[in-house]
């Protein structure tokens, strides 16, 4: 199969050797894996059509001040149509595709459909798209046999796939951030 944009772009542009995903059903995925997403990435999820108005204003006060694109008040939608659909670099004109899109997208699907093809198809590691291939290839299990620990530190590892993994995240302060976050509110 060809894979989403974000796919096409690691391989052909970085050459990076790409882990098919491996598709997962919603109900497949542990409720404490689901409620970390949520709370980490997008806790408004289940109450927006697509936008966080209030995320995306921060995003855009924030890169004005610091002259340059680089927080997008993505959402969990926006995520998804961006993997989907279009490549990673980072610029207004991508941010309005992407927004087209998730319109479209948040017209067709149900948020559980949208939530199944992030986990199938997010990145969280070189050339490892979708939860369970990274569960498989960071544990040796599957998801659904994840501890709420390992769970925790695949989703802290979603702002920063590329340059950390589950067991590097915490030489990055942002990332071991979002790991505590969910490691206080789920792991204990």
């Amino acid at each position: 199969p060809i894979g989403t944009t974000l796919e096409l772009v690691r391989k052909y542009s970085y050459h990076y050797k790409i882990k098919p995903p491996i598709p997962v059903q919603y109900k497949s995925i542990p409720l404490y894996v689901r409620s970390m997403l949520i709370a980490i990435e997008d806790y408004k999820f289940y109450d927006h059509h697509g936008f966080d108005l209030d995320g995306i204003k921060r995003a855009i006060e924030i890169n004005s001040r610091i002259k340059r694109p680089l927080y997008g008040g993505s959402t969990i939608s926006m995520q998804t149509a961006r993997t989907l659909f279009l490549t990673p670099a980072k610029s207004y004109v991508r941010k309005y595709l992407e927004a087209i899109i998730t319109v479209e997208l948040e017209l067709i699907l149900s948020k559980n459909r949208i939530l199944e093809l992030y986990f199938s198809l997010a990145e969280w590691g070189k050339g490892i798209f979708g939860i369970e291939q990274a569960s498989l290839y960071y544990y040796k299990h599957k998801i659904k046999q994840c501890s709420r620990d390992e769970a925790a530190r695949l989703m802290a590892l979603l702002s920063s796939p590329i340059l950390y993994t589950p067991y590097t995240l915490g030489k990055n302060r942002l990332l071991l951030q979002r790991y505590n976050f969910l490691y206080s509110k789920y792991c204990q």
